[in-house]
Protein backbone atom coordinates (compact mmCIF):
# COMPACT_ATOMS: atom_id res chain seq x y z
CA UNK A 1 0.00 0.00 0.00
CA UNK A 2 1.87 3.44 -1.20
CA UNK A 3 0.12 6.88 0.98
CA UNK A 4 1.05 9.65 -0.29
CA UNK A 5 0.69 13.06 1.69
CA UNK A 6 -0.99 16.02 -0.54
CA UNK A 7 -0.64 19.64 1.14
CA UNK A 8 -3.37 21.66 0.34
CA UNK A 9 -3.86 25.57 1.08
CA UNK A 10 -6.42 26.24 3.58
CA UNK A 11 -9.53 28.64 2.96
CA UNK A 12 -8.85 32.29 2.81
CA UNK A 13 -8.82 34.32 6.15
CA UNK A 14 -12.29 35.39 7.80
CA UNK A 15 -12.37 37.55 9.86
CA UNK A 16 -15.41 37.73 12.45
CA UNK A 17 -16.54 40.05 14.95
CA UNK A 18 -12.95 41.34 14.45
CA UNK A 19 -11.29 38.58 15.54
CA UNK A 20 -9.00 37.14 12.81
CA UNK A 21 -8.69 33.61 12.72
CA UNK A 22 -5.34 31.97 12.22
CA UNK A 23 -4.21 30.71 8.42
CA UNK A 24 -4.17 26.55 8.80
CA UNK A 25 -2.48 23.81 6.55
CA UNK A 26 -4.56 20.94 6.27
CA UNK A 27 -2.86 17.63 5.48
CA UNK A 28 -5.33 15.12 3.02
CA UNK A 29 -4.21 11.47 2.96
CA UNK A 30 -4.61 9.99 -0.80
CA UNK A 31 -4.32 5.98 -0.38
CA UNK A 32 -3.63 4.21 -3.43
CA UNK A 33 -4.11 0.77 -3.41
CA UNK A 34 -1.72 -1.57 -5.43
CA UNK A 35 -2.92 -4.26 -8.00
CA UNK A 36 -2.40 -7.69 -6.64
CA UNK A 37 -0.56 -10.18 -8.59
CA UNK A 38 -0.33 -10.04 -12.54
CA UNK A 39 -4.20 -10.06 -13.62
CA UNK A 40 -3.71 -6.39 -13.34
CA UNK A 41 -1.24 -6.41 -16.07
CA UNK A 42 -3.26 -9.40 -18.16
CA UNK A 43 -7.16 -9.28 -17.99
CA UNK A 44 -7.90 -12.92 -18.07
CA UNK A 45 -11.44 -15.15 -18.01
CA UNK A 46 -11.65 -18.73 -17.44
CA UNK A 47 -11.91 -20.65 -20.95
CA UNK A 48 -15.32 -22.04 -19.69
CA UNK A 49 -16.52 -18.42 -18.21
CA UNK A 50 -18.17 -15.47 -20.22
CA UNK A 51 -15.68 -13.27 -21.59
CA UNK A 52 -17.10 -10.31 -20.57
CA UNK A 53 -16.95 -11.75 -16.40
CA UNK A 54 -14.88 -9.30 -14.46
CA UNK A 55 -15.28 -11.11 -10.98
CA UNK A 56 -13.36 -13.34 -8.90
CA UNK A 57 -14.68 -16.51 -7.78
CA UNK A 58 -14.35 -16.66 -3.82
CA UNK A 59 -11.32 -18.24 -2.86
CA UNK A 60 -13.02 -21.80 -1.21
CA UNK A 61 -14.57 -21.92 -5.12
CA UNK A 62 -10.74 -22.99 -6.53
CA UNK A 63 -8.21 -25.53 -5.30
CA UNK A 64 -4.42 -26.29 -6.48
CA UNK A 65 -3.18 -29.38 -8.60
CA UNK A 66 0.49 -29.82 -9.48
CA UNK A 67 1.95 -29.55 -12.90
CA UNK A 68 2.98 -33.20 -13.51
CA UNK A 69 5.44 -34.31 -16.71
CA UNK A 70 5.18 -37.31 -18.71
CA UNK A 71 3.25 -38.79 -22.02
CA UNK A 72 0.01 -37.11 -23.43
CA UNK A 73 -2.03 -38.91 -25.93
CA UNK A 74 -4.82 -38.24 -28.35
CA UNK A 75 -6.33 -41.41 -28.76
CA UNK A 76 -9.51 -42.44 -28.51
CA UNK A 77 -11.41 -45.92 -27.48
CA UNK A 78 -14.36 -47.29 -29.51
CA UNK A 79 -16.09 -50.87 -28.86
CA UNK A 80 -16.44 -52.37 -31.32
CA UNK A 81 -17.08 -56.47 -32.69
CA UNK A 82 -14.69 -59.25 -33.87
CA UNK A 83 -16.16 -61.28 -36.56
CA UNK A 84 -16.11 -63.59 -39.71
CA UNK A 85 -15.26 -61.19 -42.80
CA UNK A 86 -16.80 -60.73 -46.01
CA UNK A 87 -20.33 -62.55 -45.50
CA UNK A 88 -21.46 -63.64 -48.88
CA UNK A 89 -25.03 -65.79 -49.89
CA UNK A 90 -24.52 -68.69 -52.32
CA UNK A 91 -26.98 -69.50 -54.73
CA UNK A 92 -27.34 -72.81 -56.06
CA UNK A 93 -27.70 -73.31 -60.02
CA UNK A 94 -29.62 -75.74 -62.35
CA UNK A 95 -31.96 -77.98 -60.61
CA UNK A 96 -32.74 -80.82 -58.37
CA UNK A 97 -32.86 -81.42 -54.98
CA UNK A 98 -30.73 -80.55 -52.05
CA UNK A 99 -29.37 -84.22 -50.59
CA UNK A 100 -26.62 -82.83 -48.40
CA UNK A 101 -26.30 -79.43 -46.39
CA UNK A 102 -23.11 -78.64 -44.36
CA UNK A 103 -23.10 -77.57 -40.46
CA UNK A 104 -22.91 -73.77 -39.45
CA UNK A 105 -19.10 -73.09 -38.60
CA UNK A 106 -17.58 -75.95 -40.81
CA UNK A 107 -14.82 -74.84 -43.12
CA UNK A 108 -14.86 -76.19 -46.85
CA UNK A 109 -11.34 -75.08 -49.21
CA UNK A 110 -11.18 -74.62 -52.41
CA UNK A 111 -11.58 -78.26 -53.90
CA UNK A 112 -13.87 -79.17 -51.26
CA UNK A 113 -18.05 -79.53 -51.29
CA UNK A 114 -19.86 -76.97 -50.29
CA UNK A 115 -23.22 -79.34 -50.55
CA UNK A 116 -25.04 -81.98 -52.53
CA UNK A 117 -27.88 -82.41 -55.08
CA UNK A 118 -29.62 -85.24 -56.28
CA UNK A 119 -26.25 -87.14 -54.65
CA UNK A 120 -23.83 -85.75 -56.43
CA UNK A 121 -21.19 -82.79 -54.76
CA UNK A 122 -21.16 -79.10 -55.41
CA UNK A 123 -17.72 -78.10 -55.35
CA UNK A 124 -16.29 -74.95 -54.36
CA UNK A 125 -13.46 -73.34 -56.36
CA UNK A 126 -11.83 -69.69 -56.60
CA UNK A 127 -12.95 -67.02 -58.77
CA UNK A 128 -14.99 -63.89 -59.26
CA UNK A 129 -17.12 -64.93 -61.84
CA UNK A 130 -19.88 -67.36 -61.55
CA UNK A 131 -20.58 -69.99 -64.24
CA UNK A 132 -23.19 -69.87 -66.34
CA UNK A 133 -22.82 -72.26 -69.11
CA UNK A 134 -21.79 -75.95 -69.19
CA UNK A 135 -17.85 -76.36 -69.65
CA UNK A 136 -16.71 -78.88 -71.90
CA UNK A 137 -15.08 -79.53 -75.49
CA UNK A 138 -16.07 -77.30 -78.46
CA UNK A 139 -17.47 -74.84 -76.33
CA UNK A 140 -16.40 -71.43 -76.87
CA UNK A 141 -13.52 -69.35 -75.78
CA UNK A 142 -14.19 -67.26 -72.67
CA UNK A 143 -12.85 -65.87 -69.15
CA UNK A 144 -14.86 -68.63 -67.48
CA UNK A 145 -12.62 -71.05 -68.89
CA UNK A 146 -9.68 -69.41 -68.00
CA UNK A 147 -11.01 -69.31 -64.53
CA UNK A 148 -12.02 -73.45 -64.05
CA UNK A 149 -8.37 -73.82 -65.70
CA UNK A 150 -7.08 -72.06 -63.35
CA UNK A 151 -8.57 -74.27 -60.98
CA UNK A 152 -7.76 -77.31 -62.17
CA UNK A 153 -3.75 -76.39 -61.71
CA UNK A 154 -3.94 -75.32 -58.60
CA UNK A 155 -5.81 -78.55 -57.06
CA UNK A 156 -2.94 -80.33 -59.01
CA UNK A 157 -5.22 -82.26 -61.57
CA UNK A 158 -2.93 -80.62 -64.62
CA UNK A 159 0.07 -82.33 -63.68
CA UNK A 160 2.12 -83.27 -66.61
CA UNK A 161 -0.24 -81.67 -69.21
CA UNK A 162 1.23 -78.58 -69.84
CA UNK A 163 -1.89 -77.04 -69.17
CA UNK A 164 -1.82 -73.18 -69.68
CA UNK A 165 -4.16 -70.33 -68.07
CA UNK A 166 -6.15 -69.10 -71.12
CA UNK A 167 -9.56 -68.86 -72.18
CA UNK A 168 -9.59 -72.61 -74.81
CA UNK A 169 -10.94 -75.10 -73.72
CA UNK A 170 -8.47 -77.79 -75.38
CA UNK A 171 -8.08 -81.73 -74.90
CA UNK A 172 -5.91 -80.98 -72.08
CA UNK A 173 -8.67 -79.00 -70.12
CA UNK A 174 -10.74 -82.52 -70.62
CA UNK A 175 -8.30 -84.54 -69.05
CA UNK A 176 -7.90 -82.38 -66.12
CA UNK A 177 -11.32 -82.48 -65.62
CA UNK A 178 -12.21 -86.25 -65.90
CA UNK A 179 -8.98 -86.42 -63.58
CA UNK A 180 -10.68 -83.79 -60.95
CA UNK A 181 -14.43 -85.94 -61.69
CA UNK A 182 -12.62 -88.85 -60.34
CA UNK A 183 -11.00 -87.43 -57.38
CA UNK A 184 -15.25 -86.57 -56.73
CA UNK A 185 -16.17 -89.98 -57.46
CA UNK A 186 -18.59 -89.29 -60.05
CA UNK A 187 -18.85 -89.89 -63.33
CA UNK A 188 -15.88 -89.06 -65.90
CA UNK A 189 -17.54 -86.98 -68.23
CA UNK A 190 -14.55 -84.30 -69.03
CA UNK A 191 -17.20 -81.58 -68.69
CA UNK A 192 -18.34 -79.67 -65.69
CA UNK A 193 -21.89 -79.44 -65.46
CA UNK A 194 -23.66 -76.00 -64.89
CA UNK A 195 -24.52 -76.14 -60.73
CA UNK A 196 -22.04 -78.23 -59.81
CA UNK A 197 -19.52 -75.91 -59.00
CA UNK A 198 -19.97 -72.49 -57.14
CA UNK A 199 -16.67 -70.01 -57.69
CA UNK A 200 -16.59 -67.78 -54.44
CA UNK A 201 -13.63 -65.34 -54.41
CA UNK A 202 -12.15 -66.98 -51.36
CA UNK A 203 -9.90 -69.85 -51.21
CA UNK A 204 -11.21 -70.93 -48.26
CA UNK A 205 -15.36 -70.58 -46.02
CA UNK A 206 -16.92 -70.29 -43.37
CA UNK A 207 -20.49 -71.42 -42.89
CA UNK A 208 -22.29 -68.91 -41.28
CA UNK A 209 -26.37 -69.47 -42.14
CA UNK A 210 -27.64 -72.38 -43.71
CA UNK A 211 -31.09 -71.07 -45.80
CA UNK A 212 -32.20 -74.30 -47.47
CA UNK A 213 -33.47 -77.44 -45.92
CA UNK A 214 -32.92 -81.10 -46.76
CA UNK A 215 -35.35 -82.31 -49.35
CA UNK A 216 -36.08 -78.83 -50.82
CA UNK A 217 -35.78 -78.28 -54.28
CA UNK A 218 -33.38 -76.20 -56.15
CA UNK A 219 -34.31 -72.40 -56.29
CA UNK A 220 -33.45 -68.86 -56.62
CA UNK A 221 -33.06 -68.02 -52.67
CA UNK A 222 -29.66 -68.50 -51.23
CA UNK A 223 -28.61 -71.74 -50.04
CA UNK A 224 -26.21 -70.62 -47.87
CA UNK A 225 -24.66 -67.90 -46.68
CA UNK A 226 -20.43 -67.67 -45.86
CA UNK A 227 -18.11 -65.96 -44.70
CA UNK A 228 -13.58 -65.62 -44.83
CA UNK A 229 -12.57 -67.49 -42.31
CA UNK A 230 -10.43 -64.30 -41.16
CA UNK A 231 -12.28 -62.43 -38.16
CA UNK A 232 -12.31 -58.62 -38.55
CA UNK A 233 -13.30 -56.03 -36.14
CA UNK A 234 -15.85 -53.51 -36.79
CA UNK A 235 -16.80 -50.36 -34.84
CA UNK A 236 -19.14 -47.62 -35.81
CA UNK A 237 -17.65 -44.13 -34.58
CA UNK A 238 -19.97 -41.36 -33.66
CA UNK A 239 -19.63 -38.64 -36.32
CA UNK A 240 -17.25 -36.92 -34.27
CA UNK A 241 -14.77 -39.61 -33.91
CA UNK A 242 -15.00 -40.38 -38.03
CA UNK A 243 -12.51 -38.13 -38.76
CA UNK A 244 -9.76 -40.32 -36.12
CA UNK A 245 -10.79 -43.36 -38.46
CA UNK A 246 -8.38 -42.88 -41.52
CA UNK A 247 -8.15 -45.68 -44.55
CA UNK A 248 -4.89 -47.80 -43.75
CA UNK A 249 -4.72 -46.36 -40.22
CA UNK A 250 -3.05 -48.19 -37.59
CA UNK A 251 -5.53 -49.10 -34.44
CA UNK A 252 -4.53 -51.90 -31.42
CA UNK A 253 -7.46 -53.84 -31.02
CA UNK A 254 -8.15 -55.41 -27.08
CA UNK A 255 -9.64 -58.36 -26.89
CA UNK A 256 -12.57 -59.04 -24.43
CA UNK A 257 -10.59 -61.70 -22.90
CA UNK A 258 -7.28 -59.51 -22.31
CA UNK A 259 -4.89 -59.29 -24.72
CA UNK A 260 -3.84 -56.87 -27.74
CA UNK A 261 -3.47 -57.40 -31.54
CA UNK A 262 -2.62 -54.59 -34.36
CA UNK A 263 -5.12 -54.04 -36.93
CA UNK A 264 -5.31 -51.03 -40.04
CA UNK A 265 -8.28 -49.82 -40.79
CA UNK A 266 -9.27 -51.31 -44.54
CA UNK A 267 -12.68 -49.57 -45.33
CA UNK A 268 -15.33 -47.21 -44.04
CA UNK A 269 -18.71 -47.64 -45.19
CA UNK A 270 -22.36 -45.84 -44.63
CA UNK A 271 -24.90 -47.69 -44.08
CA UNK A 272 -22.82 -51.29 -45.11
CA UNK A 273 -24.15 -54.56 -43.02
CA UNK A 274 -23.34 -58.15 -43.22
CA UNK A 275 -25.47 -60.49 -45.44
CA UNK A 276 -26.53 -58.00 -47.76
CA UNK A 277 -28.43 -55.90 -45.37
CA UNK A 278 -27.59 -52.20 -45.18
CA UNK A 279 -26.95 -51.08 -41.52
CA UNK A 280 -26.85 -54.43 -39.54
CA UNK A 281 -23.15 -53.25 -38.29
CA UNK A 282 -21.52 -55.85 -40.71
CA UNK A 283 -19.94 -58.96 -39.52
CA UNK A 284 -22.22 -59.95 -36.48
CA UNK A 285 -24.61 -58.04 -37.53
CA UNK A 286 -25.53 -55.83 -34.19
CA UNK A 287 -28.79 -54.03 -36.27
CA UNK A 288 -30.25 -50.37 -36.32
CA UNK A 289 -26.90 -49.03 -37.80
CA UNK A 290 -28.77 -47.50 -40.80
CA UNK A 291 -26.91 -43.96 -40.66
CA UNK A 292 -23.86 -45.14 -38.53
CA UNK A 293 -20.31 -45.06 -40.68
CA UNK A 294 -19.17 -49.20 -40.61
CA UNK A 295 -15.23 -48.98 -40.03
CA UNK A 296 -13.64 -52.88 -40.67
CA UNK A 297 -10.32 -53.35 -39.03
CA UNK A 298 -8.23 -56.20 -40.73
CA UNK A 299 -5.92 -57.85 -38.01
CA UNK A 300 -2.20 -58.81 -38.28
CA UNK A 301 -2.54 -61.61 -36.19
CA UNK A 302 -5.37 -64.19 -36.54
CA UNK A 303 -3.58 -67.03 -33.75
CA UNK A 304 -5.31 -64.54 -31.22
CA UNK A 305 -8.14 -63.45 -32.53
CA UNK A 306 -9.14 -67.28 -33.04
CA UNK A 307 -8.70 -68.14 -29.61
CA UNK A 308 -11.00 -65.41 -28.96
CA UNK A 309 -13.63 -66.13 -31.39
CA UNK A 310 -16.69 -63.58 -32.63
CA UNK A 311 -16.88 -61.09 -29.35
CA UNK A 312 -17.17 -57.68 -28.06
CA UNK A 313 -13.74 -55.84 -28.38
CA UNK A 314 -12.05 -52.08 -27.86
CA UNK A 315 -10.75 -50.49 -30.40
CA UNK A 316 -7.81 -47.98 -29.52
CA UNK A 317 -7.39 -45.08 -32.46
CA UNK A 318 -4.13 -44.07 -31.75
CA UNK A 319 -3.41 -40.37 -32.53
CA UNK A 320 -0.73 -37.81 -31.79
CA UNK A 321 1.93 -38.12 -28.74
CA UNK A 322 3.95 -35.93 -26.34
CA UNK A 323 6.91 -37.27 -24.78
CA UNK A 324 8.14 -35.83 -21.54
CA UNK A 325 5.32 -33.20 -21.44
CA UNK A 326 4.28 -30.75 -18.67
CA UNK A 327 0.63 -31.37 -18.34
CA UNK A 328 -2.03 -29.77 -16.30
CA UNK A 329 -5.80 -30.24 -16.58
CA UNK A 330 -7.78 -28.00 -19.05
CA UNK A 331 -9.55 -26.45 -16.08
CA UNK A 332 -6.40 -24.66 -15.13
CA UNK A 333 -5.98 -22.44 -18.31
CA UNK A 334 -6.63 -19.19 -18.50
CA UNK A 335 -7.71 -17.27 -21.54
CA UNK A 336 -5.82 -13.97 -21.84
CA UNK A 337 -7.16 -10.95 -23.22
CA UNK A 338 -4.62 -10.07 -25.82
CA UNK A 339 -4.61 -14.04 -27.02
CA UNK A 340 -2.99 -17.16 -25.76
CA UNK A 341 -3.82 -18.97 -22.27
CA UNK A 342 -2.02 -18.69 -18.89
CA UNK A 343 -1.75 -20.20 -15.94
CA UNK A 344 -1.92 -19.12 -12.00
CA UNK A 345 1.20 -20.40 -10.26
CA UNK A 346 1.18 -20.70 -6.38
CA UNK A 347 3.85 -18.71 -4.72
CA UNK A 348 3.56 -18.70 -1.18
CA UNK A 349 0.46 -17.48 0.25
CA UNK A 350 -0.25 -15.60 -3.28
CA UNK A 351 -0.30 -16.48 -6.88
CA UNK A 352 1.40 -15.03 -10.09
CA UNK A 353 -0.16 -15.22 -13.52
CA UNK A 354 2.23 -16.99 -16.32
CA UNK A 355 1.54 -16.91 -20.06
CA UNK A 356 2.30 -20.58 -21.08
CA UNK A 357 2.10 -22.19 -24.51
CA UNK A 358 -0.35 -24.36 -25.61
CA UNK A 359 0.97 -27.70 -27.30
CA UNK A 360 -1.63 -31.18 -27.02
CA UNK A 361 -4.35 -31.40 -26.03
CA UNK A 362 -6.55 -34.48 -24.48
CA UNK A 363 -8.39 -36.22 -22.25
CA UNK A 364 -9.04 -33.33 -20.82
CA UNK A 365 -5.07 -32.21 -19.93
CA UNK A 366 -3.03 -30.29 -22.11
CA UNK A 367 0.60 -30.11 -22.59
CA UNK A 368 2.02 -26.78 -21.31
CA UNK A 369 5.86 -25.03 -22.11
CA UNK A 370 6.85 -21.82 -20.47
CA UNK A 371 7.88 -20.39 -17.41
CA UNK A 372 6.45 -23.63 -15.04
CA UNK A 373 8.16 -26.81 -14.04
CA UNK A 374 6.98 -30.27 -13.27
CA UNK A 375 5.92 -29.76 -9.47
CA UNK A 376 4.18 -26.29 -9.73
CA UNK A 377 1.19 -26.06 -7.80
CA UNK A 378 -0.93 -24.43 -10.20
CA UNK A 379 -5.08 -22.78 -9.24
CA UNK A 380 -7.93 -24.76 -10.65
CA UNK A 381 -11.46 -24.46 -9.87
CA UNK A 382 -12.63 -26.86 -7.51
Amino acid sequence: MTVDQITAPAPADVESGGTRRKRRRVVVPLVLVAAIGGAAAWGTTRPWEPRGSVAEQPLLSHGVVAVEQGSLSSSIQVLGTLGYDAPTSVVASGRGTFTALPAVGSVVKAGGRLYEVDGRPVVLMTGIRPLWRDLGPGVTDGPDVEQLKRNLIRLGHADGLGLTVDEKFAKGTATAVKRWQKSLGVKQTGTVALGTVVMLPQAGVRLHKVGAQLGSPVGASPVLTVTSTHLVAVVQPADNQLSRFKPDGKVVVRLAEGGTVQGRIRSLIRGGGADGEEGDGGPGGSGGGQHKTTVTIVLDDQRDVRRAGPSSVTVNVVGDTAADALIVPVTALLALDGGGYGVKVVSGTTTRLVKVQLGLVADARAQISGAVKRGDQVVIPK
